[in-house]
């Protein structure tokens, strides 16, 4: 029976892989809660030794720094959880023959221009963040012969914290919302994420030449304004009372943040889809699918 071990077990993503791993053999979920195995990037002889007590088939990687904009007042520890933790476990990967996945971001690429950027476009990224997060995808590529890294971007989940849940907590409290109108993305279910990812480790198993960097993120194209529009819009359909009666688009610059944005954060996913042989949903999808939910607990809860 294939051995898997997750990193990041409760993070958006890690949740969703502990339920789409499930069926490819033996999960070992950890995080930096778990007692029995050091599941701590911040302690990166902790995780070699649970790599080394383990002795998985794949390790999966969910674990990350995130805070994107605490990253640039803590670089070193956001190195550390970023790439040097990721290094380690890579070369411990190597002594065994194991694959690793691991997740990286489109804020590895300047975020300029309209075009979707490809896994071959050369990458400068805007903010610490994605400077260690470049690092990572480096530590796992020079290191891991067996490996599969899956930028992505905008994920989402109906677990825990996430934008659309924000923009219904602000339109029940405010009348007027300023929205950012110029940040170009595909908001990605973790749930999508995790299954995709369940599928490219199957492939992988059989037909390892599939290793390698892609890009994985939903269909389509929108904007911060035009992602919390379609929020409120089906919020009003499935009945829930809204304050807000105006959205306002802004630029980027109408939010002074410590780590700087790109604008464009749109990945070209066509090689992911021919090599796994998959077709990505539409980001509204996912979305509506999350928010359908979401209004279900709630009127449950009334």
């Amino acid at each position: 029976m294939t051995k898997i071990l997750l990193f990041g077990k409760t993070g958006q993503v890690g949740w969703e892989l502990q339920r789409s791993l499930a069926p490819l053999g033996n999960v070992i979920a950890v995080d930096i809660h778990s007692t029995e195995y050091c599941g701590d990037f911040s302690n990166p002889e902790g995780v070699a030794d649970t790599v080394r007590r383990v002795r998985p088939d794949v390790i999966v990687n969910a674990a990350a720094h995130t805070a994107v904009d605490k990253a640039e007042s803590e670089p070193d520890f956001a190195l550390l959880l970023n790439a040097i933790s990721v290094e380690i476990i890579a070369k411990e990967a190597e002594k065994l023959n194991a694959w690793l996945v691991h997740y990286s971001t489109d804020y590895v690429f300047p975020g300029n221009g309209e075009k979707p950027w490809l896994e071959t476009d050369m990458t400068a990224p805007l903010n610490v963040y994605g400077e260690t997060k470049r690092a990572g995808e480096l530590a796992v590529q020079q290191n891991c012969t067996k490996h599969l890294i899956f930028r992505t971007s905008w994920v989402f989940a109906g677990k825990g914290n996430n934008f659309a849940k924000t923009m219904l907590k602000l339109a029940k409290e405010r009348n007027s919302l300023s929205i950012i109108n110029d940040q170009f993305g595909a908001p990605t279910g973790a749930e999508l994420l995790a299954d995709c990812t369940a599928h490219a480790i199957r492939t992988a198993l059989s037909r390892p030449e599939v290793g390698g960097l892609y890009h994985l993120v939903a269909a389509g194209t929108t904007t911060w304004f035009d992602y919390a529009r379609l929020v409120f819009d089906e919020a009003e359909k499935a009945g829930l009372v809204l304050a807000v009666e105006n959205i306002y688009p802004v630029p980027t610059s109408s939010y002074s943040t410590p780590a700087n944005r790109p604008h464009n954060s749109r990945l070209n996913t066509l090689k992911f889809q021919q090599t796994f042989n998959l077709i990505l949903p539409e980001w509204e999808v996912g979305v509506k699918r999350m928010l359908a939910e979401l209004f279900s607990m709630t009127a449950n809860r009334v």
